[in-house]
Protein backbone atom coordinates (compact mmCIF):
# COMPACT_ATOMS: atom_id res chain seq x y z
CA UNK A 1 0.00 0.00 0.00
CA UNK A 2 2.79 1.99 1.11
CA UNK A 3 4.53 1.64 -2.39
CA UNK A 4 2.05 1.91 -4.94
CA UNK A 5 2.26 4.64 -7.33
CA UNK A 6 1.42 8.43 -6.18
CA UNK A 7 3.43 8.16 -3.87
CA UNK A 8 7.28 9.36 -2.98
CA UNK A 9 8.64 6.37 -1.90
CA UNK A 10 7.47 4.45 -5.38
CA UNK A 11 9.57 7.27 -7.22
CA UNK A 12 12.72 6.91 -5.29
CA UNK A 13 12.59 2.99 -5.12
CA UNK A 14 12.03 2.49 -8.56
CA UNK A 15 13.79 5.73 -9.88
CA UNK A 16 10.70 7.57 -11.59
CA UNK A 17 10.14 10.69 -12.47
CA UNK A 18 8.36 12.98 -9.15
CA UNK A 19 6.00 14.63 -11.01
CA UNK A 20 4.60 11.64 -13.46
CA UNK A 21 6.49 8.39 -12.05
CA UNK A 22 6.83 6.99 -15.32
CA UNK A 23 9.74 8.40 -17.43
CA UNK A 24 13.17 7.14 -15.75
CA UNK A 25 15.43 9.40 -13.92
CA UNK A 26 18.44 8.31 -14.46
CA UNK A 27 20.37 7.50 -17.66
CA UNK A 28 21.39 4.24 -16.67
CA UNK A 29 20.30 1.09 -14.93
CA UNK A 30 21.95 0.61 -11.73
CA UNK A 31 25.84 0.39 -12.44
CA UNK A 32 29.24 0.20 -11.03
CA UNK A 33 30.72 2.39 -13.46
CA UNK A 34 31.78 5.74 -12.07
CA UNK A 35 31.08 7.56 -15.19
CA UNK A 36 27.34 6.53 -15.43
CA UNK A 37 26.22 6.38 -11.86
CA UNK A 38 24.86 9.88 -11.21
CA UNK A 39 23.95 9.93 -14.87
CA UNK A 40 20.50 11.94 -15.85
CA UNK A 41 18.65 12.59 -18.40
CA UNK A 42 17.82 16.22 -19.00
CA UNK A 43 13.75 15.72 -19.06
CA UNK A 44 11.33 13.41 -18.18
CA UNK A 45 10.35 11.04 -21.52
CA UNK A 46 6.50 11.41 -20.13
CA UNK A 47 5.72 14.56 -18.84
CA UNK A 48 8.83 16.71 -20.11
CA UNK A 49 9.79 17.85 -16.42
CA UNK A 50 13.10 19.68 -16.28
CA UNK A 51 15.28 17.82 -14.08
CA UNK A 52 17.86 20.78 -13.31
CA UNK A 53 15.35 23.25 -12.02
CA UNK A 54 18.31 25.77 -11.72
CA UNK A 55 22.18 25.59 -11.80
CA UNK A 56 23.34 23.38 -9.62
CA UNK A 57 20.39 22.07 -8.25
CA UNK A 58 21.71 18.50 -7.01
CA UNK A 59 24.16 20.55 -5.24
CA UNK A 60 21.91 20.21 -2.14
CA UNK A 61 21.71 16.44 -2.58
CA UNK A 62 25.31 16.31 -1.09
CA UNK A 63 23.48 17.37 2.19
CA UNK A 64 21.57 14.35 1.93
CA UNK A 65 24.61 12.04 0.38
CA UNK A 66 25.62 13.27 3.80
CA UNK A 67 23.13 12.87 6.49
CA UNK A 68 22.57 8.93 4.50
CA UNK A 69 26.47 8.37 5.18
CA UNK A 70 26.26 9.40 9.06
CA UNK A 71 23.37 7.19 9.41
CA UNK A 72 25.16 4.40 7.59
CA UNK A 73 28.16 4.90 9.51
CA UNK A 74 26.36 4.76 13.13
CA UNK A 75 24.85 1.77 12.25
CA UNK A 76 27.57 -0.44 10.86
CA UNK A 77 29.40 0.95 13.65
CA UNK A 78 26.83 -0.21 16.30
CA UNK A 79 26.38 -3.46 14.40
CA UNK A 80 30.15 -4.76 14.53
CA UNK A 81 30.65 -3.49 18.14
CA UNK A 82 27.25 -5.13 19.61
CA UNK A 83 26.64 -7.48 17.17
CA UNK A 84 30.29 -8.73 16.28
CA UNK A 85 32.12 -7.44 19.48
CA UNK A 86 35.07 -5.92 16.88
CA UNK A 87 37.29 -3.92 17.90
CA UNK A 88 37.66 -0.10 17.41
CA UNK A 89 39.99 -0.13 14.36
CA UNK A 90 38.31 -3.73 13.11
CA UNK A 91 35.17 -1.49 13.04
CA UNK A 92 35.98 1.75 11.33
CA UNK A 93 37.30 -0.60 8.58
CA UNK A 94 34.04 -2.36 8.26
CA UNK A 95 32.57 1.58 8.04
CA UNK A 96 34.69 2.35 5.47
CA UNK A 97 34.72 -1.04 3.33
CA UNK A 98 30.49 -0.48 3.22
CA UNK A 99 30.67 3.42 2.74
CA UNK A 100 33.24 2.17 -0.66
CA UNK A 101 31.11 -0.35 -1.62
CA UNK A 102 27.72 1.60 -1.15
CA UNK A 103 28.73 5.18 -2.46
CA UNK A 104 26.85 4.38 -6.02
CA UNK A 105 23.62 3.57 -4.16
CA UNK A 106 24.33 6.55 -1.75
CA UNK A 107 25.31 9.11 -4.68
CA UNK A 108 21.29 7.58 -6.57
CA UNK A 109 19.55 7.84 -3.51
CA UNK A 110 20.38 11.22 -2.55
CA UNK A 111 19.72 12.87 -6.28
CA UNK A 112 16.59 10.88 -6.14
CA UNK A 113 15.43 11.98 -2.58
CA UNK A 114 16.24 15.57 -3.39
CA UNK A 115 14.36 16.38 -6.43
CA UNK A 116 11.71 14.41 -4.58
CA UNK A 117 11.56 17.12 -1.52
CA UNK A 118 10.40 19.89 -4.05
CA UNK A 119 8.36 18.03 -6.76
CA UNK A 120 5.11 16.64 -5.90
CA UNK A 121 3.17 13.70 -7.84
CA UNK A 122 0.63 15.41 -10.32
CA UNK A 123 -2.05 12.44 -11.37
CA UNK A 124 -2.79 13.24 -15.48
CA UNK A 125 -6.10 12.51 -17.15
CA UNK A 126 -5.61 10.63 -19.98
CA UNK A 127 -9.07 10.24 -22.35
Amino acid sequence: MMFKKGTKIYSVLNGKCPRCQEGNFFKYKFTFNPSKITQLHSNCSNCNLKYMMEPSFFYGAMYVNYGITVGLSIVIFLISKLLFNLTLLQSFMAIIVALIVLAPVNLRLSRILWINMFVSFKKTNTF
